[in-house]
């Protein structure tokens, strides 16, 4: 009986405890966005040795073309985003794929990112349609992949 009492004794210790930990957590102040946004050296790791991309900046329910030229040094060249507010988009729908070349819409920092791979030994042109939400802006993308500069 009396250790039974001690261990009812521990257990609303530690729920007295824990309760005050969690409504601590509760009362600080929201951190701001800018803040938040981190960029981690995966985000940046494999980007193709020569990219260029002509950045746009669409806004709700808008179309907008931009191009993309980069070597076939097996990197990713990336279009950073954002909507109107400098707030990255939600999320991205991929509506129409690249013949030669796969994509990727992510966030990174306070952009969402969207890029393009292309295929193993692929050089010459390929395009693709993302649709980014919210706001149902579209980005057409028309991609040229270079042979990479040997020894650069």
């Amino acid at each position: 009986m009396i250790e039974y009492r001690l261990r009812a004794r521990r257990g609303t210790w530690f729920a007295a405890l824990m309760t005050g930990v969690l409504l601590q957590g509760c009362s600080r102040e929201p951190v701001p966005v800018a803040s938040r946004a981190r960029v981690y050296s995966a985000d940046v790791t494999g980007k193709a040795k020569a990219c260029e991309v002509a950045k746009v900046a669409p806004a709700d329910g808008q179309t907008v073309e931009t191009i993309m030229k980069l070597d076939d040094s097996r990197g990713w060249c990336g279009l950073p985003l954002r909507q109107s507010d400098a707030k990255p988009f939600d999320a991205g729908l991929l509506v129409e794929r690249p013949a030669h070349g796969s994509v990727v819409i992510h966030q990174v920092g306070d952009d969402t990112r969207v890029d393009y791979t292309p295929d193993r030994g692929f050089t010459g042109s390929d395009s693709f349609v993302v649709k980014m939400l919210p706001g149902n802006a579209v980005v057409r993308i028309s991609v040229n992949v270079v042979p990479a500069t040997p020894g650069a």
